[in-house]
């Protein structure tokens, strides 16, 4: 990361000048090398952190994730407020590719340094970090009660839930996607240092090997199971599926929920894949599960994956029959998944599987909707456990260097 300035109080205009110009709320950007014009994602270069929807939604998804969820141990709404403004400015120098504050170096040696130095002479990697706001938030501690969003529901208890608590809920959450994962965790890290005293971290997700792409010509990511993930995911691209399905609208954030208008609602589920079984299942059987071709991920009784399926000659349990939109009311989710792997469960297994995230206008109509189906009789569920699960509100995105993550809920 390049060097930051001399002094703490000049700060980057808003982040704006980070590199490519963002089409449909960062979902795709462009950066130029002599007379070409390059993908911001194989540039390594910045995502823009300004813009009327947070980045990390629809932006192209990177290949790596640091997650993490705060508990916020102070009852003073100020401090709350402040730590949100120095959250976003710090946000806007990270994913700019540059250094927080003052820097890790070059400050008064009797004080420790504003950036952990991790990151230093590494590319912006296309870093995105996306906040959100849990239930718990809204208990009383600051004025809240009456500015939750009815459509923020905690989620049912579906069967064969066997949730953690230490691996749930949380009143704030950080998304954190890069191409680097030091650029992720580095990220992180100093958000969690810059809240210390604010916030702690309740708990934290490592993921890679993303399982969904926004960006429809990019090749399907597979999951640990081996299977293409997020064939009919939302692009990236398409203005009109994310504003039916993803963003919030003004006519649906009404009353004290208007500050959610161009927010979004997120879904975060651990979900434990038990591989060593599913690795002595038999390849057809494995077919049948997930009603795809494992090579081309086509349908059963189609050629390409991208083939409409038909979803009657599929068995009445195979996964993408029971999550399919026609399934259920046309319910439509935007993924954004990874892989993780955190050594072994203590029996001799790997403790691996999918952190699944998904973005949604309306959680009870999307995510309740098809998990609900699914966990009454996907056959995926033997081999699968929902072990991790929290909801958050994400708001609109940050317009401009006045401008800071949460400032139409506190305002």
């Amino acid at each position: 990361m390049s060097p930051a300035p001399a002094r703490r109080t000049v700060l980057a205009a808003g982040g704006g000048l980070a590199l490519g110009a963002a089409v449909a709320g960062g979902a795709v950007a462009l950066t130029r090398d002599g007379d070409a014009t390059t993908p911001v994602a194989d540039s390594g270069a910045a995502v823009p952190f300004h813009g009327a929807h947070q980045a990390g939604i629809a932006t192209p998804v990177q290949d790596r994730l640091h997650f993490a969820a705060f508990d916020v141990t102070t009852d003073d709404r100020e401090k709350l407020v402040r730590l949100l403004k120095e959250w976003t400015r710090a946000a806007e120098r990270m994913t700019a590719g540059r250094e927080v504050g003052e820097g890790a170096h070059g400050g008064l040696p009797e004080a420790p340094p504003d950036d952990t130095g991790e990151a230093l002479g590494l590319k912006p990697s296309r870093l995105t970090l996306t906040v959100g706001f849990g239930p718990s938030l809204f208990d009383g501690r600051f004025g809240l009660k009456d500015r939750r969003p009815g459509d923020l529901v905690e989620l049912p208890r579906f069967p064969g839930d066997n949730l953690d608590p230490a691996r749930s809920g949380g009143d704030l959450c950080v998304q954190a996607c890069a191409d680097d994962p030091q650029v992720a965790v580095h990220a992180i890290r100093n958000l969690a240092r810059i809240g210390f005293g604010t916030v702690a971290v309740r708990w934290s997700q490592l993921g890679f090997g993303k399982t969904s792409s926004t960006t429809p010509d990019a090749q399907t990511p597979r999951n640990l199971f081996g299977f293409k993930d997020g064939t009919r995911n939302i692009a990236g691209t398409d203005a009109a599926a994310l504003d039916r399905h993803v963003w919030v609208g003004a006519k649906d954030a009404t009353g004290g929920a208007a500050w959610m208008a161009g927010g979004s609602y997120l879904v975060a589920r651990r979900i434990r894949m038990n591989v060593e079984t599913w690795d002595r299942t038999p390849l057809a059987e494995q077919e049948d599960i997930f009603g795809r071709d494992k090579k081309e991920g086509a349908p059963v009784g189609k050629a390409k994956e991208h083939d409409e399926p038909f979803l009657k000659a599929m068995k009445p349990d195979s996964h993408v029959r029971l999550a399919h939109p026609d399934t259920n009311g046309g319910a439509t989710l935007l993924r954004r998944g990874y892989s993780f792997t955190d050594g072994t469960d203590g029996l001799g297994r790997l403790d691996a599987g999918l952190f699944f995230l998904a973005y949604q206008k309306d959680v009870r109509a999307g995510f309740v909707r098809v998990q609900t189906a699914l966990a009454a009789s996907d056959a995926l569920n033997e081999y699968i456990q929902h072990v991790g699960s929290a909801v958050f509100a994400v708001p609109p995105g940050v317009r401009d260097a006045d401008d800071w993550w949460g400032r139409g809920l506190f305002s």
